[in-house]
């Protein structure tokens, strides 16, 4: 009847009115159409676990993406087949300045690098080579203890560049306390002031630094000892400096180094119940989380 009534209504309306009517019914159907759908995708993803939700996004994120790209390249293609050949030129052109002006700054930076570390290597060659201003109050040092004390009294002797090119002498242990002796009696030396001394552990031996000045040459020297890492025994210098008296005892107690007639050798840091010496590089402390 519906159908009938339909047909009956349709043969009264004119064509035009009977067109829109047909135009509405299709976009009517069509819109409910899409409300289904949207509402069955809804349900499809409700029902799918959150992580298959997210592959799904970011499967329609990278499609979506994957087509800008395309189509992005598909325009930049259709630009360039409209673009005159000139203008073509002119682009490849400042692509390849800018290529060279790249390359020459990355030649120019290697250059300036290069330049930087020969100047470098010709200072340090250059102060090297320089001779040390405290050289003649060396070789005058030098010459005056093996003139009095004898040729094989030292072992070397060298100027220290790392500490303000003190002239520094290495003595045999059997000659120590006689290089000391004439350092601080002779005339024309009178190395009569000690600064400092110390004890150091290099565990294949023990060394025995000792920095001295003469007021009268102006001038300073260091007087090192190489002495066996067991039995680390040496004459102290007590006699000739009385200042020497402490930095012996702290060598003795740190290190264990014994002071051949030294007047009162102890321990002044730590107890004389003490067991070892915590300056050695074998010193293993009783407690060790303290």
């Amino acid at each position: 009847m519906a159908k009938k009534q339909a047909k009956a209504e349709a043969a009264e309306k004119p064509e035009g009115e009977v067109d829109i009517a047909k135009q509405k019914a299709e976009a009517a159907a069509k819109a409910k159409a899409a409300a289904l759908a949207k509402k069955q995708a809804k349900a499809e993803a409700a029902e799918k676990p959150e992580g298959e939700v997210d592959i799904a996004k970011q499967k329609a994120a990278a499609a979506a993406k994957a087509k800008a790209a395309a189509l992005a390249r598909k325009r930049s293609k259709a630009e360039a087949a409209e673009k005159p050949e000139g203008e073509m030129e002119i682009a490849k052109q400042k692509a390849a300045a800018a290529a060279k002006a790249k390359a020459a700054a990355k030649a120019k930076a290697a250059a300036a690098a290069k330049n930087r570390a020969a100047v470098q290597e010709r200072e340090e060659v250059n102060t090297h080579s320089e001779i040390s201003p405290n050289q003649s109050k060396l070789d005058q040092i030098v010459s005056a203890i093996e003139s009095h004390v004898g040729q094989g009294a030292l072992l070397e002797h060298y100027i220290n560049r790392l500490s303000k090119d003190v002239p520094t002498l290495v003595a045999n242990p059997d000659t120590y306390f006689s290089i000391a002796k004439f350092l601080r009696y002779d005339e024309q030396l009178d190395f009569s002031y000690l600064s400092e001394l110390h004890g150091t552990d290099f565990e294949s031996h023990m060394e025995i630094y000792v920095h001295l000045h003469s007021f009268k040459m102006n001038q300073s020297v260091a007087l090192k000892v190489k002495l066996d890492r067991d039995t680390p025994v040496i004459p102290s210098l007590v006699p000739l400096w009385s200042g020497a008296n402490w930095p012996e005892c702290e060598a003795y107690d740190l290190l264990g180094i014994t002071f051949n007639e030294h007047p009162d050798l102890k321990r002044i840091l730590l107890g004389d119940d003490w067991k070892g010496y915590p300056l050695r590089k074998d010193y293993e402390p009783y407690d060790v989380e303290v």
